[in-house]
């Protein structure tokens, strides 16, 4: 079994925030695939990137699930 961490923004480019209904709905679809799915959605962490010079940064929410070691190790 792997654990696989999904990093996704809280805010769009532009900064408008993402519903929390998208984020539901991105939890119901993991935990369908993968027999359960851990969120973290409440305390968002804070994710920094290099673009050549300039940093960016933005609020991130956390899910995290278990997958099967498959013949490619990859979950299907």
């Amino acid at each position: 079994m792997h654990l696989v961490q999904i990093l996704l923004p809280r805010a769009d480019n532009t900064g408008r925030p993402f519903g929390r209904e998208d984020f539901d709905r991105v939890k119901e679809d993991l935990a369908s695939r993968f027999d359960g799915v851990t969120a973290y959605l409440q305390a968002p962490a804070e994710g920094q990137w290099q673009d050549g010079e300039q940093s960016s940064t933005d609020e991130i929410v956390i899910f995290e699930v278990m997958v099967d070691d498959g013949a490619n190790g990859a979950p299907s």
